[in-house]
């Protein structure tokens, strides 16, 4: 059995792991080997270290150490490798759940819709659309009906109405344009002012003329 086999098997008749499980383990190993990777990484460092130390003093333990050094290296390099897989398979599970989640919902939205749809019939949805529109013409004929007035003045021509408005227009026009004013029968009245000042003179001179001999003599003649 494979080494994945044997991490997601688990015990014998135990059943499978969720999607969610699994991805969950393989963050676990993910972080796990990002630790040996550090930890090989010091242990390079220290056998470099001593390899520099013991390069002219001790060559037989600057050699071991170099060969220290080289085993590191190569696990190192395999954690980099197992890590990469890793990675992969837990993106594809990541996937798989995020298509599984999404599919289920789906699913469940479309049972829920054939539910609602169970009792339904096309045709009957038809014939109730139908007997709405009729239901909504037979109320705006009602309303239309009882809107008209009935039996209040109906009898009226509106016609002969407008020619009477047009007559009564007309003569009030002609009042306005003609001017006309009341006729009266009475003279003026006498002004009950006195004259004036050189009116009175005036008649005062005519009244002495008219005493003067010479002036009747005159009349007289001229008779």
């Amino acid at each position: 059995m494979s080494f994945f086999g044997k991490l997601f098997s688990g015990k014998k008749g135990e059943p499978a792991p969720t999607p969610s499980e699994a991805i969950q383990k393989l963050r676990d190993i993910e972080n796990m080997l990002t630790k040996k990777q550090e930890f090989l990484e010091k242990k390079i460092e220290v056998e470099l270290d001593t390899a520099r130390k013991n390069g002219t003093k001790n060559k037989r333990a600057a050699l071991q150490a170099l060969k220290r050094k080289k085993r590191y290296e190569k696990q190192l390099t395999q954690i980099d490798g197992t890590l990469s897989t890793i990675e992969m398979q837990r993106e594809a599970l990541e996937n798989a759940n995020t298509n599984t989640a999404v599919l289920t919902t789906m699913k469940k939205a479309s049972d829920a819709l054939k539910a609602a749809h169970k009792d339904m019939n096309i045709d009957d949805v038809h014939d109730m659309m139908d007997d709405i529109a009729e239901q909504n013409d037979i109320a705006n004929e009602i309303s239309n009906a009882v809107s008209t007035a009935v039996g209040f003045g109906q009898d009226i021509d509106d016609d002969e109405l407008e020619k009477e408005l047009e007559e009564l227009e007309q003569e009030e026009l002609d009042k306005e344009l003609l001017g006309v004013q009341p006729e009266t029968d009475q003279l003026p009245e006498v002004p009950s002012t006195d004259l004036p000042a050189k009116a009175k003179e005036k008649k005062k001179a005519v009244a002495e003329d008219d005493d003067d001999p010479d002036m009747k003599e005159l009349m007289s003649w001229a008779n």
